[in-house]
């Protein structure tokens, strides 16, 4: 687990961070205040999930372009007292009133990626509620102490937050004055290194602490949230959040390399990560060098994301195959369409009929993945009063079409891409990881995996290494075209001379290959990574 390609000649396989070692604990952020948030809480006698409560928390305040109150989350975790693999469902639901007829009479042919037609209740509160009361150890005001010192007191704003926050507000992704008023005080979004503190924020983390979830959902910040749905020609009702709640999930997995690897199930994408692993799996692995290596998985990802596209959906409105799209009998089967060329975007092989994402461990061997998100750079744009509110844009994940299986409904939860992920060994929890970036989250999930078992990577390492994103049809996205492969080619050229269509990727996308962390917990020894594209880092508790 701790080999190191440090001293490799090959860019493609060093990386320039060694894992972080730790007994006591450990907790993995892309932003070093909200690790350092949860490693606080696990000193004052907190577990893993006080301690990803905590993290999760700080985030909305320190890394708010990619998750905040208005958010969803989802939870992977081995719970020590239960002794078993538990999953939380922590997204929201469409409005009660957000019907196909209501989007039709307003001559809409799909959602509106922003604005308030794209909002969904938010999850994320809710669900650190019923994570907080089930698996906890402390209570949740004492968990968000450490995120409402953040917003009272203020924090340094790190380099790629800067950024993100900054580009995002110059493109307008704050919508409306509230929004505005909350992350853009005198206008600009903060530059790298100054304060910025947040007191609308810190007040409703307040309330939240004081009366709970409960709280949120129908007190202040519940009625900022009707009211400004109604002021901007929104579908929510005060029953929408009041009756939301969170689901308890089971996991659903496969075996890679004889490894089992878990996700949630749908309404999220984690679905699509166990499809292309399984394809992939169907082939031996040619080194790391390889071009073949390469082309496979983008291969075994396209054909996946077909069935992602036809299927996944909210298996409480629709069913979802999930069984027959595990089978490794029909993996099989879609594994022989790969062949030495690029092929088009296939079709499903069914017949009819912005993020952040976490991860903490504790010496009680509770492990947890976690991951929140707003889904696009500040969600749908729309503040909510004085709450410090943004709502998500979820919404725009639903379809539609009323043939589709994830075609909105009232109540319906939406299409989601985040997806927490959990690696298992002899059904003993091994590590905890994710990765963020919308549709990159299962393709970096698979790369994530075969770095490790296939080139024997170590987490750092495999966290770190090139990505690809795939796109649509023969495109395909390449964090490093200029990489060497055997044979003398550069990978980009070995892939176009396989038919692949290899797109810049933009300065602007510097987040086109998302972020990710990890944590390993071996022989006593928790072994945490954290990704070299983002401003975060794995931190331990030692004494």
């Amino acid at each position: 687990m701790l080999s190191s390609h440090r001293r490799s000649a090959s860019p493609g396989l060093r990386s320039e961070r060694s894992c972080v070692l730790a007994r006591r604990g450990m907790v993995c952020s892309s932003v070093p205040a909200a690790a350092a948030a949860g490693v606080e809480t696990l000193g004052r006698g907190g577990n893993a999930i006080d301690a990803a409560i905590a993290t999760a928390a700080a985030l909305c305040v320190v890394e708010p372009m990619s998750t905040g109150l208005g958010g969803d989350a989802f939870a992977l975790l081995w719970s020590a007292s239960e002794e078993k693999l538990i999953g939380l469902n922590g997204s929201g639901g469409a409005p009660a009133a957000a019907s196909l007829d209501a989007y039709g009479e307003r001559g809409l042919e799909r959602i509106p990626p922003v604005g308030i037609l794209s909002a969904t209740v938010p999850g994320a509160v809710r669900a650190w509620e019923t994570l907080s009361e089930r698996c906890g150890s402390l209570p949740l005001a004492d968990v968000l102490e450490p995120a409402i010192r953040l917003a009272d007191e203020g924090f340094p704003v790190t380099e790629v937050v800067a950024h993100y926050w900054s580009l995002l507000s110059n493109l307008g992704c704050l919508r409306n004055d509230a929004a505005r008023a909350t992350w853009l005080p005198g206008g600009e979004a903060p530059a790298a290194g100054s304060i910025f503190r947040c007191p609308d924020i810190a007040a409703t983390l307040r309330a939240i602490a004081k009366g709970g979830a409960g709280e949120f959902y129908e007190g202040e910040a519940g009625a900022a949230i009707v009211a400004t749905s109604r002021a901007e020609g929104g579908f929510f009702a005060p029953g929408d959040l009041a009756e939301h709640r969170s689901q308890w999930v089971d996991p659903i997995s496969t075996t890679y390399r004889g490894i089992e690897v878990a996700e949630l199930p749908p309404n999220g994408q984690g679905l699509t990560a166990l499809i292309a692993l399984n394809i992939l799996e169907n082939f031996e692995m040619e080194g790391p060098a390889s071009e073949l290596d390469w082309h496979r998985r983008v291969e075994a990802i396209k054909i996946a994301f077909a069935d992602r596209n036809a299927y996944i959906a909210d298996p409480d409105c629709a069913p979802v195959p999930v069984a027959e799209l595990l089978s490794k009998d029909y993996a099989r089967d879609r594994a022989r369409a790969i062949g030495e060329h690029a092929i088009a975007a296939p079709g499903p092989g069914l017949h009819a009929g912005d993020t952040v994402y976490l991860c903490a461990a504790d010496e009680e061997g509770n492990l947890v993945s976690f991951i929140q998100s707003v889904y696009m750079g500040f969600g749908s744009g729309v503040g909510c009063g004085k709450t410090g509110v943004v709502l998500q844009n979820r919404g725009a994940g639903f379809q539609l079409d009323p043939r589709h299986p994830n075609c909105l409904a009232p109540r319906k939860r939406p299409f989601h891409t985040i997806i927490p992920g959990m690696l298992l060994r002899d059904g003993a929890p091994w590590m905890a990881f994710g990765l963020m970036g919308g549709d990159v989250q299962p393709q970096s999930h698979l790369n994530f995996v075969s770095n490790l078992l296939d080139h024997g990577l170590n987490p750092q390492e495999a966290i770190d290494r090139p990505r690809f994103r795939y796109s649509s049809d023969k495109k395909v996205h390449l964090e490093s075209p200029e990489l060497p492969v055997a044979g003398g080619r550069t990978l980009g050229a070995a892939l176009e001379a396989r038919g692949h269509e290899v797109l810049e990727s933009g300065e602007a996308l510097v987040d086109l290959y998302g972020g990710g962390q990890a944590v390993a917990c071996e022989e006593g020894v928790m072994i945490g990574a954290s990704d070299r594209r983002k401003d975060g880092c794995a931190m331990g508790l030692f004494s």
